[in-house]
């Protein structure tokens, strides 16, 4: 953010206006919120049914990087953020030489790179799992037999588990890195895993960091699948590190905005697990994040309100939830006719479950492992709130969790 930042007020017209880089699930939720503030929105998305575009009021309809689409934007905006970690940090440069952006494109291009994000974890004195850079034919020489079995996972461009290989073996590991057309790679050691979580930090231009409750996290595929959220989710010792690391990592980027960290809970019965602390980072994403969904319905605060207060530039408050809550991630698997619009889930039963809050994201089509929206069960007890997802996933044909 620019140093001579001056908070922005809420419902001053319409040329307040906060631009988000990005057009999907992500954006479109940070736009109703601002919107709720009274901010006016821009989206810059190169899809003409963006699910944000669709409801912000400007859409410049053009390609991340094209100069005369960030022009339109730095023109209508006040300040911008980004939705995803993928968009051309170079984009964010020059947007930043006239606009306040959050988060800086420093921090998005340290996301962009998994080594470049692990050197930051092991300098913010926060533990990964062992690892080792794989660029040249040497460097996949050289690895450390104590490497294996290991993950291969590309340094750019994967998400929801793409560009990653399993590895038990010498053989298995060249393989995959010419599978992978040997596009440089991080080998990180497989450990025994008891759970994964993630925490959500928003740190303001001052250095004010809050952080939503812990979030305990079951992937199907490499896609988020469940997250549950409520006291005792995991045990307080794990949650309360995973917590201080996150700020850590925040502060050590000098972040501003919304910072989701991904850790994983090790089984410290495994000998593999020793040394460690019984909690590993994985990896961070320089946004609001399919796990912290739950916070719309169950804190006094969401995810992409705290967005929006660290963009423009307003009082950061510790989001309190009131509501222990379970969020399902609703994948265009469970439509009907996918591809088309020959029906729909069975959204009736679902809602007539107490406690459910459906959030659909405005997409046209549906398709295996597409996000199509979530859904966020609340209510009065942690008993009553798994008993009621447990029943909403078996309507909508989710497995059990």
């Amino acid at each position: 953010m620019m140093a001579d930042f001056q908070p922005l007020v809420p419902g001053a017209g319409p040329e307040i206006t906060l631009g988000v880089m990005g057009g999907g699930q992500l954006g479109r939720m940070f736009v109703h919120a601002a919107q709720q503030m009274g901010f006016f929105t821009a989206v810059l998305d190169p899809d003409a049914n963006s699910p944000a575009g669709r409801v912000s009021h400007h859409h410049i309809q053009t390609a991340y990087t094209d100069p005369e689409g960030l022009a339109k934007l730095a023109a209508v905006s006040f300040a911008i953020t980004t939705e995803f970690e993928n968009v051309p940090a170079q984009a964010l440069v020059e947007l930043a030489k006239s606009r306040p952006v959050a988060p800086a494109a420093s921090a998005v291009g340290i996301a962009q790179d998994r080594a470049a994000e692990k050197a930051h974890f092991v300098n913010c004195g926060v533990p990964c799992a062992p690892y080792a850079v794989i660029e040249t034919p040497a460097q996949l020489a050289a690895v450390a037999d104590n490497l294996l079995p290991g993950i291969l996972k590309t340094t750019r461009m994967g998400y929801d588990g793409k560009g990653q290989v399993r590895v038990t073996t010498r053989a298995e590991l060249a393989a995959a890195w010419d599978g992978l057309k040997q596009v440089p790679c991080v080998l990180e050691k497989m450990l025994p895993l008891a759970l994964e979580c993630s925490v959500l930090v928003a740190r303001g231009s001052d250095g004010s960091c809050v952080n939503l409750p812990v979030q305990r996290n079951l992937h199907r595929d490499g896609i988020l699948a469940v997250t549950e959220v409520y006291e005792g989710n995991l045990p307080a010792a794990p949650a309360e590190r995973a917590v201080a690391a996150a700020k850590s990592i925040a502060n050590g980027l000098q972040y501003v905005g919304v910072l989701c960290v991904e850790f994983f809970v090790l089984d410290e019965s495994n000998p593999a697990a020793a040394g460690l602390g019984g909690l590993v980072v994985n990896e961070m994403a320089p946004r609001p994040h399919n796990s912290g969904h739950y916070s719309m319905d169950a804190c006094d605060q969401s995810q992409f309100d705290l967005q929006v207060r660290t963009l423009a530039g307003l009082p950061l408050v510790q989001p309190r939830q009131h509501s222990p809550a379970i969020m399902l991630n609703l994948l265009g698997d469970i439509w009907p006719g996918q591809g088309s619009q020959d029906g729909a889930p069975p959204w009736a039963q679902v809602l007539a479950l107490p406690g459910t809050h459906l959030h659909l994201y405005g997409k046209s089509k549906a398709s295996k492992g597409r996000k199509m929206g979530h859904l966020n069960i609340t209510g009065p007890t942690v008993e009553q709130v798994r008993a009621t997802a447990l029943q909403a996933a078996k309507i909508l044909g989710i497995a059990a969790f």
